[in-house]
């Protein structure tokens, strides 16, 4: 684990991802606790990175808009910025 990056990584999720991801909680999004033991880190850097691609083409991702009826915004994020998210997110273990 990078602790710095998980720390930007923190700061860029609280700016671009919270208003529809909890962490311990469904919200607007699922909530993340957990999400590195559940998806790849490929996955996750691509639906961050590219979310109607994935909509389009992936599975999981079709089967998450139907849940939540929501589809992932695309918040123009650089490469090193999701994977700063990511990292933070590899400190959220599922409770």
């Amino acid at each position: 684990l990078d602790q710095a990056l998980a720390d930007q990584g923190k700061e860029i999720f609280t700016l671009k991802c919270s208003a529809c991801h909890k962490i311990t909680k469904r919200f607007v999004g699922p909530g993340l606790a957990g999400v590195t033991e559940r998806r790849t880190p490929e996955w996750i850097m691509n639906m961050i990175l590219n979310p109607e691609l994935m909509v389009a083409e992936n599975q999981i991702a079709k089967d998450l808009l139907a849940e939540y009826l929501a589809p992932m915004a695309n918040q123009n994020l650089t490469e090193i910025e999701a994977r700063q998210i990511l990292e933070y997110l590899r400190t959220k273990k599922a409770e």
